[in-house]
């Protein structure tokens, strides 16, 4: 007989989770993530073991070939990890390493299954932990996901993931460094096919902005040149991945402009406003093994010349406080606009989800309680993102520019 013509006991396994309260279903520190697991069979079933996992980590993995050798680079940080057991292996012992969540107030379920539908609810919580936001590229990830997984005498084990959306809770209000002015300047004299010298004087209010928010540069302009320039401003991103001693580096254009012509021998003072989009992807600051910075490029284009230019650190937060009112006014008469192929983005621009207050944090019918967040004090503001380096310096790792 045609095995793929016997029908599979199984005839649907999945983990589902209802959504965060919020449009963009996006998650923070505190939030309760609560679903359930669904289970089809098409017949009795003896099941051995029946759980789900709950858990954060980041990895960075890439692979370089030197002559003739492969050399692999490959590091992970791992966050929280929470199992939970609706069906108890019993072979499995509580001295085994795997957490386990079963309460005294969680449901029993039978090891044999009828045919059916069977729901399995469960709740946890995010731990009140300073962890980074959800992220994925090529070479790095950072990832909150729910595993379920069923296991059967003598049969391959079923396996179903999703992954949560999950952001950091940053405000200025707890990284008071992200509201300090910034402030640099640059001269140069020009030669061969120019004349005389120019210079520009730049300054930021602040060195954190929301996403939907302008960044205003005040730029003064000295053209002691015997040609035309223009100011350009460009907001790129740096995607830095750590592991084994290495770096691996990736930059992307994400916002150009051009502003008006200084003519030879004159001077000009300049507001120039940049939007952030509302969908640009936050910073990340807190990884040990990737880092998504940006910065803002200040130059003037010099024909004939290499350019000066000037180089802001700037930090993007999630955009919870427009939502409510509504974006800040567009920058209109400056000509900016995205520019190039921005990476495909993480994140949606709603508001964090609340935390949860003491009537918030009880179990759901028939669900397991929520784990015990981390050994975190909730009242204890998030370290500053001088703890964890701007712009490091990395001798350690490979320069890259």
């Amino acid at each position: 007989m045609n095995m793929n013509m016997i029908p599979s006991t199984v005839k649907d396994f999945k983990v589902c989770y209802n959504p965060a309260n919020n449009e963009g279903n996006t998650f923070t520190s505190g939030d309760l993530v609560s679903g359930q697991v669904e289970l089809e069979l098409a017949k009795e079933c003896e099941v051995q073991s029946l759980s789900i996992k709950f858990k954060g980590k980041a990895e960075v993995l890439w692979i370089e070939r030197h002559g003739q050798v492969t050399v692999t680079y490959h590091s992970k940080n791992k966050y929280f990890s929470f199992l939970h057991h609706f069906i108890k292996d019993k072979d499995l012992t509580d001295n085994d390493s795997d957490r386990l969540l079963t309460q005294d107030t969680a449901p029993t379920y039978d090891r044999d299954l009828p045919p059916g539908r069977h729901i399995f609810p469960f709740t946890f919580k995010f731990p009140m932990a300073y962890t980074p936001s959800s992220f994925h590229a090529d070479t790095g990830k950072v990832v909150y996901l729910l595993q379920a997984k069923l296991s059967r005498s003598l049969r391959i084990p079923k396996k179903d993931t999703t992954k949560l959306n999950y952001v950091t809770q940053d405000t200025m209000d707890n990284n008071p460094e992200l509201r300090e002015p910034q402030h640099d300047s640059k001269d140069k004299k020009l030669k061969l096919f120019n004349s005389g010298t120019v210079s520009m004087d730049v300054n930021l209010e602040k060195v954190g902005f929301y996403q939907g928010e302008n960044i205003k540069v005040f730029t003064a302009i000295q053209n002691n040149s015997s040609r035309e320039i223009r100011p350009k401003f460009c907001v790129y991103s740096k995607h830095s991945f750590f592991a084994r001693g290495k770096k691996r580096l990736y930059t992307n254009d994400l916002i150009k402009g051009v502003g008006a012509p200084i003519l030879p021998s004159s001077s000009q003072k300049v507001t120039q406003l940049i939007k952030i989009p509302l969908d640009m992807e936050p910073s990340i600051h807190n990884c040990d093994i990737l880092k998504v910075e940006h910065r803002l490029r200040v130059y003037l284009d010099v024909k004939y010349a290499s350019d000066p230019e000037i180089k802001f650190p700037i930090v993007i937060l999630r955009a919870h406080q427009f939502t409510a009112s509504g974006p800040p006014p567009a920058a209109s008469g400056f000509g900016f606009e995205a520019y190039g192929n921005v990476n495909p983005l993480v994140y949606n621009p709603t508001p964090f989800a609340s935390q949860p207050g003491p009537s918030d944090l009880l179990p759901l019918p028939g669900a397991t309680a929520p784990p015990p967040a981390l050994p975190v004090n909730p009242s204890v503001p998030p370290p500053p993102y001088t703890a964890y380096g701007m712009y490091p310096s990395l001798p350690q790792y490979d320069s890259k520019p």
